[in-house]
């Protein structure tokens, strides 16, 4: 494990055999302390990051009432385009400096939850966006298997325990464009300190800094960016599986000092999410005289993922 130069740890996805292992073992250990781990060799094709980042770009880029006609009004953001200023952080006055785009799960066969898994937009403006959307969102859904994978070993959970836990989520890839900062309403930030909702986060990073962690020592720590590296996050719903086992830890992305504030930055979050009719209950080797159960009462993902979005005026 290797923390220089970067805030959180760093491990190596070609270390992890699909059994217990180094890896597994050092994973366990920086979602304990940290609740986020850098990954290397993940197996995302730079190809296909640079080809997302230019045509999310390309959307961003559109007029303000071009955009708009992405967006779907009532439901909460949860596919398509929601605009400047709108999403807000728990306890937090004033709305971020941030747009950004939903890209939901797209169904081979009968759609179980029709409600939830809605069907996607695709802006016709931006050529090829919906094809690399999709790669993307299948890459990166693949790798968060495999995260989940060396989480349930850890955790001491067969290997594929997740697998049919997760198969039909509701998991978002979300391009967000925090536009250049021009007379800001004092207090607003790209991202108001928060905790993520879901099970866990994949992040293609930013190529501006600003993502900063909260430490236990509840000192803000920057986390670097750097190249070939996926940042893997927990979310709420394994803090609350786990018991605060594993810690959702609480970040943000601060505005840029001097003329950087005059530079726009761009991020590709994976928020990857448990089927809707999951239900999040404590696992019981999680519960211990030193750590009661703090969620008797069990819910499913859909259930909290609602309570969340109200909390954050998407719901």
């Amino acid at each position: 494990m290797n923390t220089q130069d970067f805030g959180i740890p760093v491990l190596d996805l070609e270390d992890f055999t699909g059994k217990r292992d180094a890896f597994t073992d050092a994973l366990g250990e920086a979602y304990r302390e940290y609740g986020f781990a850098g990954i290397t060799h993940h197996g995302l094709d730079d190809a296909l990051i640079e080809r997302a980042y230019d045509r999310f770009k390309a959307f961003f880029a559109l007029d303000a009432a071009t955009k708009q006609r992405y967006h779907l009004p009532g439901q909460g953001g949860a596919r398509g385009y929601t605009g400047f200023g709108v999403e807000q952080a728990k306890d937090h006055d004033v709305p971020d400096l941030k747009e950004f785009w939903h890209v939901g799960r797209e169904l081979d066969g009968a759609n179980p939850h029709p409600d939830i898994l809605l069907p996607n937009l695709w802006p016709a403006e931006v050529e090829n966006f919906r094809e690399t959307a999709l790669a993307l969102y299948g890459a990166l859904d693949n790798l968060g298997q495999r995260m989940l994978s060396a989480i349930a070993i850890d955790l001491g959970l067969s290997s594929d325990w997740f697998a049919d836990k997760v198969d039909l989520g509701n998991s978002i890839l979300r391009p967000i464009h925090y536009p250049p900062i021009r007379d800001a309403v004092p207090g607003a930030v790209r991202a108001a300190r928060h905790e993520d909702i879901n099970l866990i986060t994949l992040l293609i990073g930013s190529r501006e800094q600003g993502l900063e962690i909260l430490s236990k020592k509840n000192e803000w720590v920057p986390v670097t960016t750097l190249p070939g590296t996926i940042i893997v996050n927990v979310g709420d719903m394994l803090q609350r599986l786990t018991n605060h086992v594993y810690a959702s830890t609480t970040h943000r992305v601060v505005n840029p000092p001097g003329d950087l504030a005059a530079r726009a930055r761009y991020s590709i979050p994976f928020f990857l999410h448990p089927n809707p009719d999951f239900v999040i209950e404590t696992l019981p080797q999680c519960i211990t005289d030193d750590n009661p159960n703090r969620y008797p009462e069990p819910i499913t993902s859909h259930g909290y993922l609602m309570e969340r979005l109200r909390e954050i005026k998407l719901a």
